[in-house]
């Protein structure tokens, strides 16, 4: 397993996806442990994309529960009522959040927050697990980050599930 990103300074956003991918699936691909390569995709795209807080919440006796994260302090437990993540796992669907102050039951773990985008895991037509990604920006996430987000779970599908 590599343990150096390879990043180019001046990259855009979709180049910066790009240079991770292939990284990405290299450190998925050497390494059987789900939880390790959840801690290690949510490490690299700390790293690779500095957003506020990135990481997982895995599907447990019909709540999610956190998972592998880079950033502050977070919510422990979500309940599929609550919250982007909430949502995202009851429609089974990428949601973007242009600004998390005017989404409906959104869960504040940080006044900080102002964006996210949180992104299904789904196997055998259940959500296993979502990724959830916040920025301090508001309006931060496109459909280039949901193409290439899918993408990464697309990965730890293949591999894990």
């Amino acid at each position: 397993m590599a343990e150096k990103l390879i990043l180019t300074a001046s990259a855009t956003r979709t180049q910066r996806y790009e240079e991770l991918l292939p990284q990405l699936k290299a450190v998925i691909s050497s390494e059987s442990d789900l939880i390790a390569n959840l801690a290690n995709a949510a490490a690299i795209l700390k790293e690779g994309l500095g957003f506020f807080w990135i990481g997982f919440y895995r599907m447990m006796e019909g709540e999610l529960v956190l998972g592998p994260f880079q950033g502050p302090l977070a919510c422990t437990r979500i309940a599929l009522d609550k919250g982007v993540c909430g949502a995202c796992a009851t429609q089974k669907r990428t949601i973007i959040v242009a600004d998390v102050n005017q989404f409906p039951g959104h869960i504040a773990c940080s006044s900080l927050s102002q964006s996210e985008i949180v992104v299904p895991l789904i196997a055998d037509k259940e959500v296993k697990l979502v990724l959830d990604i916040d920025s301090e920006e508001l309006d931060d996430f496109s459909e280039v980050d949901q193409l290439y987000l899918e993408q990464l779970m697309d990965l730890l599908l293949a591999r894990h599930f």
